[in-house]
């Protein structure tokens, strides 16, 4: 047996239970790892309250989770690459990583590259490949000015560091508290909320090329208004507005490799992409974790360590 995230029935955090559950076995082409550290996302959490039951609805008992870190215990007979004992990260897309154990396609994991801890690889894979694909959707390069909104979430942190290093200037929405950051980073903070498009403009001192929307909330409509051709505006978050104006929906999905993962990875352990991490949480605190994502203006990612 082992511990693991579930929710029987749509609902708030309360839903969430960590419960004794039978202990998951590989298939031929699988691993069973060990987990030390999964990440949680805000996809999670809507996807629990039912709010994107039309797009992606749960089987209950539902489990959550797509990031992982950790360490191979078990090895499928025809699972390629891997030994028992491997330190690893991946992904499943079975919403099962919130667990002690999860049973991952040997596909979807790569090794662990030395210096990287724990909290960040298994805090890498939504975030990560969801920016990864942001970015590569509006196409940035030297001489674009580049607006991302949530400069300093989750997705929105790493998005703004790929972007300056195709060589684009960057602006990033963020509160005032995370203004210093982004200009650590290279990136120029302007405040969201009234008033915006004029800031925007101000600091861009002329046209914007291109807009990474991590957030929603009208933020399609705002690059419009800064006179964003739709096929470089990107959203993760505003599916209707981006259908009704001809933007870009790439995310998660459109990068979802463990190459893209590994690359990922190597940069983060080099030290050429930071990963922040707002917070650690154990696995019996899940629904303490849930509480502060959903209090919004998190700087980076919450992880599980189970």
């Amino acid at each position: 047996m082992m511990r693991a995230v579930r929710f029987h029935a749509y609902g708030g955090i309360d839903v969430l239970r960590v419960e004794e559950v039978p202990r998951p076995v590989p298939g031929p082409a699988q691993v069973l790892v060990e987990v030390r550290a999964a990440g949680i996302q805000p996809g999670e959490a809507h996807i629990r309250s039912g709010a994107l039951h039309d797009r992606w609805p749960a089987d209950f008992p539902s489990g959550q989770g797509s990031d992982l870190a950790g360490v191979v215990v078990e090895v499928g007979s025809s699972a390629r690459g891997f030994r028992v004992g491997d330190a690893v990260l991946g992904f499943t897309h079975r919403r099962a990583s919130h667990a002690q154990f999860v049973v991952v396609d040997d596909v979807n994991v790569v090794a662990l590259p030395d210096g990287l801890p724990w909290e960040v690889a298994g805090a890498l894979y939504v975030a990560g490949t969801t920016a990864y694909a942001t970015v590569f959707a509006v196409d940035p390069g030297p001489g674009d000015t580049v607006v991302v909104s949530g400069a300093a979430g989750g997705v929105g942190s790493l998005a703004v560091q790929l972007a300056r290093r195709r060589g684009a200037a960057v602006i990033g929405l963020a509160s005032e508290p995370n203004h210093a950051w982004l200009r650590e980073h290279g990136v120029l903070p302007v405040a969201y909320g009234d008033g915006v498009a004029e800031r925007v403009r101000q600091a861009a001192g002329g046209g914007i090329d291109a807009f990474v929307d991590t957030i929603g909330n009208g933020y399609v409509r705002l690059a419009v208004e800064l006179g964003v051709r739709p096929e470089r505006i990107n959203t993760i978050r505003d599916w209707q507005a981006a259908t009704e104006i001809g933007a870009r929906t790439y995310g998660e999905g459109a990068a979802a490799s463990a190459v893209v993962l590994g690359e990922l990875a190597r940069l983060a352990a080099r030290g050429e992409m930071e990963v922040p991490i707002a917070r650690t949480y154990p696995l019996a605190r899940v629904q303490d974790a849930f509480r502060e994502l959903e209090e919004g203006h998190t700087h980076g990612k919450i992880v599980l360590l189970p």
